[in-house]
This record gives C-alpha cells, structure tokens and sequence, in this order.
C-alpha cells in the first residue's frame, strides 16, 4: 500500500465509489472476453445483417453513435459549469474527457463513414458505460480534494499520453475514413500509419489516452477503468482481425491486432 500511495490517492470513504470501481471495471472485462468469444457488440463491422431484432429496435450507426458519446460529453460540461473553482488536477481531467468526447461527436458527424445500422441495446449499453465512468472519474476526483496527495506527481505524463492518444486515435480514424471513397459501402483493408503493422491502431491510441486520464486522476478508479478498458479493447481488436481474416484472402499476415508484432 506504500508504493500505491506514491503513485496515486488512496479510496475516497465512498462505498458508491469503491463499489463501481470493481463493478464497472468487472463489466467491461466481461464484454471485452465476450468479444474474443465471438459474442461481438452490434455495431460497425460485426452488425449483423440477418439478426432477429425488430427494424424498429434498430439505429442508424451515426445516430447510434452520437447518442453514445454525447451522455458522457454533456455530463462533463454540465459538472465543469457547476463546479469551475475546483483544482488544477480535476480542472485537468474534465477538460480531457470533454475534449476527448467533443472531439467524438465531431467524428461522428463529419469524419466517419457509416454502412450499418446499431441494435439500440448496444447504444445504451456504450452510453452507459461512458456516461457513468465521466461521471464517476470526476466525482471520484472531487472526493479526492483535501486527501494526501500522491508523493509522485503523474500529471505531466498523463497529459502526454493523453495528447499522444488523442491525436494518434484522431489521425487513424482519418486514415479508415479515406479507406472508402464517397458513396462506398463495403470494408477495405485500411493502409497507412500503425495499419501497416495492426489492425486496430486506433484502439491501440485511445488505451494510451485512458491510461492518460488516469494519471491526470491518479485515483485508483481511473487506473482500474484504464485497465478494463484497455482489455476491452484487446478483445475487440482480436476480434476485428479475426474479422478481417476471415473476409479478405490477401490479409497480411504480419498486421497484428493490436501491438506491431506481438499480438
């Protein structure tokens, strides 16, 4: 427990908070095992065509998208507006997690191109989970007002991993929006950057940038959603190259899921 609490606050006396951060973190482990296992959140390139689901309980994946991510941004403004006098270090994160939404939504409604449609289950679910981890980080932050600070200060490296990542995920997801031209429905190979080495370099970017808030936060809630969230996306980036294998006969075979090289 010394070496933790060189690095990071020690647990706010909030059963709520100490709660979520095993609960949450559990949850998005589970769904990224379930994605190595073939049960596939419904969106993007695993939408599947044929399912059961009722037309009615369908989205379009921009609409589906936009309704993700803008929970998670307003709640971010909304606690920035209420709260404007708090310290740098929680004046830091907020900023970070409206940035890094802002910039999504912005994505979402004019960088990326969309061919499929998402099963609203799967909207509420991502919603959620982005809504309620923003909420959480920040409350967590503002419970850690007035406790002991960590001996070593991360706040520096947090804020260059989040830049790193947050332009990183931005110009690969340029990079998969210039893989289709105008009018194009069907997937290509994307080329270009860390795609010549993985498949999901984009993945690979926003782990950087959640690892970044959470040594902006060095609470031990970010650092927990930091690592389920980056096993989240492990599973998801197998998945997407098992995709990618299974459709395209001339994949390379030395473009990884996730880290050049190794996985």
């Amino acid at each position: 427990m010394d070496t933790v609490s060189e690095f990071f606050f020690p647990p706010p006396s909030s059963l709520f908070v100490n709660v979520m951060t095993v609960v949450s973190s559990a949850v998005v482990v589970v769904v990224g095992l379930s994605e190595t296992r073939g049960k596939n959140m419904k969106y993007s390139k695993f939408w599947n065509n044929t399912n059961n689901a009722p037309k009615s309980s369908n989205l379009s994946a921009r609409l589906g998208m936009l309704l993700a991510y803008m929970p998670a941004f307003l709640v971010g403004v909304v606690l920035l507006w209420l709260f404007p006098n708090e310290d740098r270090r929680i004046l830091l994160l907020k900023s970070a997690l409206i940035l890094h939404f802002f910039k999504r939504n912005l994505e979402v409604l004019f960088l990326h191109k969309y061919s499929s449609k998402m099963v609203i289950d799967t909207v509420i679910t991502i919603s959620l989970s982005y809504f309620s981890s923003t909420a959480i980080m920040i409350y967590t932050q503002h419970l850690s007002q007035g406790l002991p600070e960590p001996s070593i200060d991360l706040k520096k490296i947090g804020i260059a991993l989040y830049l790193i990542g947050i332009t990183g995920n931005f110009y690969h997801h340029y990079l998969l929006s210039k893989a289709r031209k105008q009018g194009e429905t069907s997937y290509k190979i994307p080329k270009g950057g860390l795609f010549s080495f993985i498949i999901c370099p984009h993945y690979l970017f926003e782990i950087i940038e959640f690892f970044g808030f959470a040594f902006i936060s060095q609470t031990i809630y970010s650092l927990f959603f930091a690592i389920a969230t980056a096993l989240y996306l492990t599973g998801r980036s197998y998945a997407t190259r098992k995709w990618y294998v299974s459709k395209f006969e001339d994949f390379p075979s030395h473009v990884k899921a996730l880290l050049p090289f190794l996985f």
